[in-house]
This record gives C-alpha cells, structure tokens and sequence, in this order.
C-alpha cells in the first residue's frame, strides 16, 4: 500500500515492525562506531582513503561499524571494516532517488522512516566520527550533539575528522552561538577536532577502554527522545 494512501494506524504497525526488525537484526552486534560523511566524495578522495582506514582501525579494536549504507564516505568505512573480517553494518534509507547500497556490509538493513533509523544509528554507539558531508551530515552531527547535551545518551565522543573543513563551523560556533549565549562552553567540548583516521580511532579506543559501561545503552531515553 502507497504510503501517502496508509490509514494512519497502518502506518504505525509499519513503523513498529521497522524497530523490531532492525532492534532483532542488530542485538548481538555489540559496541559500535556510527560514522557519517559526504555520499559524493568517491574513491579517488583524501577523506574515502582515510576512512577506509578509519574501518580497519575500528575493526582492529574489536568494534563494529556502522555508516548510511550508501556510497562515498560511507562505502569507505564499511569498505575497511569489510576487507578486515570486522562487522560492517549499513543502515540504508528509501529516497525518492534511490541510493544504491554499497558492497561492503556484512549486514544491511533498509529503513522507510528516517527516525526509525536514527534509533539504530545511536542504540549501540560508544562514538559518533563525522568527515566533511553535506545536508545529511550535519543532520547527524548537530543530533548527536542534541542527544548528548540533553542527556537523552551517553556522552560518548562526536569526532570531526578534517580541520580544514569543519574549523570555519568551530570558529562560527566559538565566536557566534557561544558570544551570543546560546551555548556554553561545555556544549563545545562536546565536540573534538582531529585530522585523521588514526586520531580519532585513538580518542575511541581511549574512551571505550576507560568507560567499559560505555557499551550499555539506555533505551528508555534514547525512545524518550523519539517520543
């Protein structure tokens, strides 16, 4: 049945068997690194190389990964964790102009709703790292930033990999939202700042190694939060 045409208490058992289903595919995955960025920079791109890294890092450290499903920055996460055996894992999304999953997950799971796979971005990380994206990506990173600031989940690191892009949106942040009140300076903290692969899979491991609960999460807020 077209959705636009779906009474409304169809819609919702709709919507209740996207959570269960991706909830049961994904309750033995344990902790995860979600990583988001740009679905247009391809292979030949600084940034895909680097997350490709970035996957075998992760996978290296025994966590899994989880990306969009879709091409670019995120075929280049799961590409890393794929080729070293890890678990990869990609969330993909129906859009009106259908993005076509890439090759390297070991799981893949296809979404309708956006929230609904928000939930699954979140409900096993113990990170968030975002390289240079657009629309989307800044989406994701000022969510997380949300979640974390009001508590709704851990306070897990939100890693920014490339300073040449993301330091014009720090410095805005510094000298507009925080001079202007509102933010505080702890809301900033939230956020690191790193150049590649290899540092952000550094702040993962060190904060996953020192909040070994890092690994449980608290469903009640996280679905008080898509209340």
């Amino acid at each position: 049945m077209h959705e636009a045409k779906m009474p409304e208490a169809w819609r919702v058992l709709r919507i209740q068997s996207e959570l269960v289903d991706g909830t049961e595919r994904l309750i033995k995955l344990g902790p995860a690194v979600t990583v988001f960025g740009s679905a247009r920079l391809g292979e030949d791109n600084p940034y895909y190389q680097d997350v490709r890294k970035l996957g075998e890092l992760l996978t290296a450290e025994g966590l899994a990964v989880i990306t969009g499903g879709g091409p670019g920055i995120m075929e280049g996460a799961n590409r890393g964790a794929f080729e070293q055996g890890g678990n990869s894992v990609g969330l993909n999304i129906q859009l009106p102009h259908e993005q076509s999953a890439n090759s390297y997950q070991t799981t893949s799971l296809e979404f309708r709703y956006f929230f609904v796979r928000k939930f699954m971005f979140v409900k096993h990380a113990v990170g968030f790292v975002i390289y240079p994206g657009g629309y989307g990506t800044m989406d994701e990173l000022f969510e997380a930033l949300t979640l974390v600031q009001t508590g709704k989940a851990g306070k897990f690191p939100i890693v920014l990999v490339g300073r040449e892009y993301w330091q014009g949106l720090i410095d805005w942040m510094q000298s507009t939202m925080l001079e202007q009140g509102c933010i505080d300076e702890s809301d900033l903290q939230l956020l690191k700042l790193v150049d590649n692969a290899e540092q952000a899979a550094q702040l993962i491991s060190d904060y996953v190694r020192a909040e070994p609960s890092s690994v449980d999460v608290d469903d009640d807020s996280l679905l008080g939060w898509m209340a």
